[in-house]
């Protein structure tokens, strides 16, 4: 018999402030990320208020996690150490895989209205990768391939394979599946998991339920082990992010916006920003 996906937990987004002063939503960190292993960290920063975001998150460093931008309406301006430069908008994708160390800046700049809206997912890398060189991709909206699948349901696919539909990000170690979703009202969407794989989906609009609780905007739902997981709206569509990808099982020593495996290579870290030798070469 098929293991459904039953709720482990339900948690609502918090509001805080990061880089400059941005106001936005934080929907798992520090203090969850042990339960949602490979990932570390949601930020919701959705606002039509440009002095909530207009601040920006100046230049600062990364080191041994991935960073994931997708950007729903908006203007984020980008530029790294990489010397990567650009701006990303509405349907985009930026994928940054800080490897062995990147300083970048992003700056939200919104749309004509005054809107910005988007989510950023930390992502850790194994120990194996935590010293990689550093990537950046820039994925614009044409390539995110969107499906219809059963019961109406559209996906686009950011990283993952549905209905032979493939996301640009395919060569990412933890495996992940990156799912943007809406089911039509009324209807459900169920979909097949890896059992062994971390799972979980963010509702970023309408009102529906899963394992027979009611979730709405804000509620993300870390799910147990299973096959596969059902989700169904209701008297309206029903858009969530859907997130799998493949736990790392290695210690995590994470300090700001630095991600190691031990205190010492947190402190090494530091003290190669401070001492200007963060940035390797080679």
């Amino acid at each position: 018999m098929p293991d459904a996906r039953k709720i482990k937990i339900i948690l609502i987004r918090q509001p805080t402030l990061e880089g400059a002063g941005v106001h936005l939503n934080r929907v798992f960190g520090f203090n969850e990320a042990p339960t949602f292993d490979p990932f570390l960290m949601l930020d919701d920063f959705r606002s039509d208020t440009p002095e909530h975001y207009l601040k920006g998150f100046p230049w600062h460093p990364h080191r041994g996690i991935e960073t994931i931008t997708y950007v729903m309406k908006g203007d984020v301006e980008h530029g790294d150490s990489l010397g990567n430069k650009g701006i990303i908008s509405s349907g985009d994708v930026q994928w940054m895989t800080a490897g062995s160390g990147i300083v970048h800046q992003e700056m939200p700049k919104g749309d004509a209205t005054g809107s910005m809206h988007g989510f950023q997912l930390w992502a850790n890398l194994p120990a194996s990768q935590k010293m990689i060189r550093p990537k950046y991709r820039d994925i614009t909206a044409c390539k995110i391939p969107e499906v219809r699948v059963q019961n109406g349901v559209r996906v686009k696919v950011i990283a993952g394979n549905i209905n032979g539909a493939r996301g640009p990000m395919d060569d990412v170690v933890i495996d992940p599946e990156f799912l943007d979703c809406t089911v039509p009202a009324g209807q459900s969407f169920t979909h097949k998991v890896d059992p062994s794989y971390t799972a979980f989906i963010y509702v970023i609009g309408g009102k529906g339920s899963t394992d027979n609780k009611a979730i709405e905007n804000g509620n993300l739902v870390l799910f147990e082990s299973g096959d596969h997981l059902s989700v169904n709206a209701s008297d309206k569509p029903l858009k969530f992010l859907l997130l799998t990808g493949k736990p790392l099982k290695e210690p995590v020593a994470w300090r700001g916006p630095i991600v190691m495996n031990t205190q010492e290579e947190l402190t090494i870290a530091f003290q190669e920003y401070q001492d200007g030798t963060f940035i390797k070469t080679k």
